[in-house]
Order: structure tokens, then sequence, then C-alpha cells
């Protein structure tokens, strides 16, 4: 009887815990699932993506794209198909995207470090009202607001480049912040130090949390009593601490907008504002603001840091960016700022955003587009729960030379719109909302760099590694002002901008 318990007990678990690929779907027709690598017993592929996670040159992701156009991964109890392909991207997320439109448990990240409130890991039913609140940031009046401020804070980094060059990176990050700050909370930024640290530690601490706990792996294991979740305890303590900064950030800008005395912003005009009608609590506004500030102001400061590197490898891509500027915005004493009403008009300046994005891609998966129901595909038959992920690194390189940065293979008539023909931001209804607000920055700030400043290697240097999440500086550049006559441009569209004295008082962020 021993014997016999010895081989039931493991059969039953595997039994509940059996991904949700190998299961029969809603109509009770067996899965047909794409090749995949072969797993083990209970934990399936979890090994892989931590491999995955761990592997700078991403070799294992494209690896995975041998098997095909999809790729399935068992990870736990759940099963991701990696979408290998443009084709199938567009197919899958965009064409699908009524039925591929949730997210998966995940009782860890989303759930305790959250408060089920984040809405980049929510389900559907739960992201649908904080997303038509967001829809506002993409409205004409509003972009043409926060372009404005895009502009004054661009003059300012410009600036900074001038007077303390040796701290590129950090400008990059006070810009980045800065806009996303404003944009979301209304001030300019007046946080201090230890206050951005804490911000910034927020963003590392709760990317690291998705995942990384076998319980978003299994989230049936949450439905255990309380008392035999022995892993609360540390994320808990992790939710209280990420709730507080939160909560000091939040609390002077609700004030201020119950006092009357708050500047325009997203929060005080569309958010809290009571034509809105928003249904969430004050804790769910707070997630809301405050998410975008995390999500804006990291990959804007990412991708300025990745256009610099290009600038080391591939210096012939910048002349003809530079010829492009010069054409459009004149030459020396002669020359003004590119704006963003000249994005038509610099048209490779466009293509380059798309191109920083697609060379070194800073999202190398994107979060699990869920299957709210069955689906049937070319063949396959995919259950209702099976996470559909792009594989960004690999349907990136779909192209001719793909380890080259070339601008020009975006030259195809799409240049200003960043989303076409890329996937960084996501796809389908859970696109990235704030992408037109990520183009306008990338397109202002490369333009303005390029047209005013060089950059050349400071010292020895891999171009196949970037620490993104990095606060230090990346890697060695020696950034020099073109030529003494864009010494005054700067200056000149700084104090126009207001932003002089805060640029030679630039405080060391982080």
């Amino acid at each position: 009887m021993h014997f016999h318990c010895f081989f039931t007990v493991p059969a039953c678990l595997a039994e509940y815990f059996k991904p949700v690929g190998k299961r029969k779907g809603q109509r009770g027709i067996k899965p047909r699932l794409p090749a995949g690598p072969a797993g083990v017993p209970l934990f399936g592929h979890l090994l892989t993506l931590k491999n995955i996670r761990e592997d700078p040159d991403c070799q294992e992701l494209k690896d995975l794209a041998k098997f095909g156009e999809m790729t399935t991964l068992h990870l736990g109890s759940k099963t991701w198909i990696l979408l290998n392909s443009k084709r199938v991207v567009s197919e899958i997320i965009a064409k699908r995207g009524n039925a591929t439109n949730t997210r998966s448990p995940m009782p860890i990240a989303s759930g305790i470090v959250s408060h089920h409130r984040r809405s980049l890991l929510l389900p559907q039913e739960q992201w649908k009202e904080p997303r038509r609140v967001m829809h506002n940031l993409l409205n004409g009046t509003a972009l043409k607001q926060y372009g404005e401020w895009q502009q004054q804070e661009s003059a300012q980094m410009l600036a900074e480049y001038l007077f303390q060059p040796k701290r590129w990176y950090k400008h990059n990050y006070r810009y980045a912040n800065s806009v996303v700050h404003r944009i979301a909370l209304g001030e300019r930024l007046v946080k201090s130090t230890k206050e951005l640290s804490d911000l910034q530690d927020v963003v590392t601490y709760f990317v690291g949390s998705i995942g990384s706990s076998i319980i978003d792996w299994f989230p049936e294991l949450a439905r255990l009593p309380r008392f035999l979740q022995v892993w609360r305890p540390h994320w808990d303590q992790l939710a209280e601490w990420n709730n507080n900064v939160y909560k000091s950030w939040w609390y002077p800008v609700r004030k201020q907008i119950e006092d009357g005395t708050a500047p325009p912003s997203f929060v005080r005009d569309v958010l809290l504002h009571p034509d809105t009608k928003y249904s969430g609590d004050d804790e769910d506004a707070m997630y809301l603001a405050l998410q975008l500030i995390e999500a804006g102001s990291d990959t804007t400061r990412e991708a300025l840091n990745i256009m610099i590197m290009a600038s080391l490898e591939y210096p012939h891509g910048f002349k003809k960016a530079r010829d492009e500027i010069d054409r459009v915005c004149g030459t020396g004493n002669d020359s003004r700022y590119p704006t963003l009403d000249d994005m038509d008009d610099l048209r490779y300046i466009c293509a380059m955003s798309k191109e920083v994005l697609r060379w070194k891609p800073i999202f190398i998966l994107t979060p699990d587009h869920t299957s709210s129901e069955d689906i049937d595909f070319e063949g396959y038959h995919f259950p209702a729960g099976v996470g559909f992920v792009i594989n960004e690194v690999v349907v990136g390189n779909e192209c001719e030379n793909p380890d080259e940065f070339i601008p020009e293979r975006w030259m195809d008539g799409h240049e200003t719109d960043i989303t076409h023909g890329l996937w960084q931001f996501g796809g389908g209804r859970r696109i990235c909302i704030g992408y037109r607000l990520a183009q306008r920055s990338l397109f202002l700030n490369i333009a303005r760099l390029i047209q005013c400043f060089d950059f050349q290697p400071n010292g020895p240097y891999n171009p196949k590694f970037l620490n993104l999440e990095s606060t230090d500086e990346p890697f060695p550049v020696k950034v020099t002002l073109r030529h003494e006559t864009y010494r005054q441009l700067i200056i000149d569209e700084a104090t126009r901008a207001g932003v002089l004295e805060d640029a030679k008082l630039a405080r060391d962020i982080l």
C-alpha cells in the first residue's frame, strides 16, 4: 500500500499542476500545439526561461525560434507560445486581439507586490477601466500640451550636456523622468536624490518580482490556507515599502488638487476630474499615476543610451542624420533646434528611433497575451488560458543584416508611425498607451543631440553588451560640442525655455 501511494501522490500532483496547454479547452477539444524543446516533469521549461534571462546575447531565444514561427514552452502550470515572426504576431496579437487580451494570474508580482493594481499585469476585466482613462494620453490636445513640456525639458537636457558632458547618461535619465513626472503629476522635477532613487528601486524590484517566485508559475498554490503561504512575509514587506514610496509622491499632489493649487496634469485634468467618472478608489488612482512614471522614465533613458552606443558603432548613419537636420534646420549661426513640427521633414530621424528599438530591444519578451477562449489557427488548437509571447529579439531580427544598425530599413513611408512593423510597444489592445509620447521624446532628443554633439569611445567596451539597468555610465563615451557656434544655440534655447539656471545647477540624480 505504501508503495502504491509513493507513485500515486506524484501522479496526482502532476495532474493537478498540468500545464494549461496540455488540458482540453472550453469545447473539450484536445490541444494541438507547435513544437518545442523537451522539458522536465512538473517544472517544464522553467530552467530554459532562467537561461533566457541570464543570456546577454539572447542566443537561447534565437535557438528556440528554430522550432518554427511558433515555439511551445510549458512553464509550471502555464503554457507560453513564443511568436517568432511578424506574421504570426500580427495574426495572433493584432487580428485576434479580442481573444488574446487578458493576462495569466501572477499572485506575487501582480497580486501581493502590486496590490492587484498595476494595469500592466491585470486581467482584462480589471484592466478596462484604467485603460479607458489612460486613452486620454493619446488625444491631440494632450499631445500638444505635453509636446511643449517635452521641448522645454529637452532644452534643459542639451544645456546639461554642454555644461557637464561627462554625466551624459544622468542627463538622459533626468530628462526622461522629469517629462513623465510633469505629464502625470503636473510639476517639474523637484524630488530629492533619495526620492528618485527609491522610485527607481520600486521599478527594479517590481520588474525583478515578475516570475521570480515559483508561485507565479503555479498560481494554484496561492489558494493554500494563509498560514501555509510561507513566502508571503517577504513579498508583503516589499509591497508595503512600494506602497509607502508611492504615497510619498501621491499625497502631496492629491492635496494640491483638493486645495485648488495644482498645475495642469494628467492626474488633475483627467484621472481625478469629475467628468472622467473614474470608478477606481484612491489607491487605484495612485497606482495608475505612479506606474506611468515608472514606465515612461526608464525606457526613454535606456533608448537614448542605445542611440549613443549606435553612434559609436555606426558613425556613417549619424552623418546622414546630421545632413538631414542641417538641410531642414540650418547650420552654424543660422541654425535652429528641430521641433516636433519637423517630424514629417526629418523622416530619417524617425527611422533612426525605430532602429534604436529594433537593434537593441529593451524588452526581449512581452508580457503574455493570454487567450480568454479556445483559438484555432492554421491546424493548431490553443485552449483558453494559453499565453502568447512576442519573441522580440527574433521578430526584430527578421530582416537583412539584423546585427547592423541600418535606419534605412525603416524608410518605407511609415517612418512617423513608430508602431508600424515594430512590436517593442506590444500590440493589439494592450499596446503600450504611451507610445506616441515615447516616439516624440526619442525623435526630439535624437535629433538635437546629433545636431549639436559628437560622440566618441572613451575607453574599451563590448558593443554586444549594454547594461540597460545601470545608473552608472553604461559604457565609456566622450561627448564634445560639434562646433562652438552650437554653444550659443543651446544657451539661447535654454534661456528662452527658462531652464538655463536649472541646467547649470543640475544635481546628481542617482
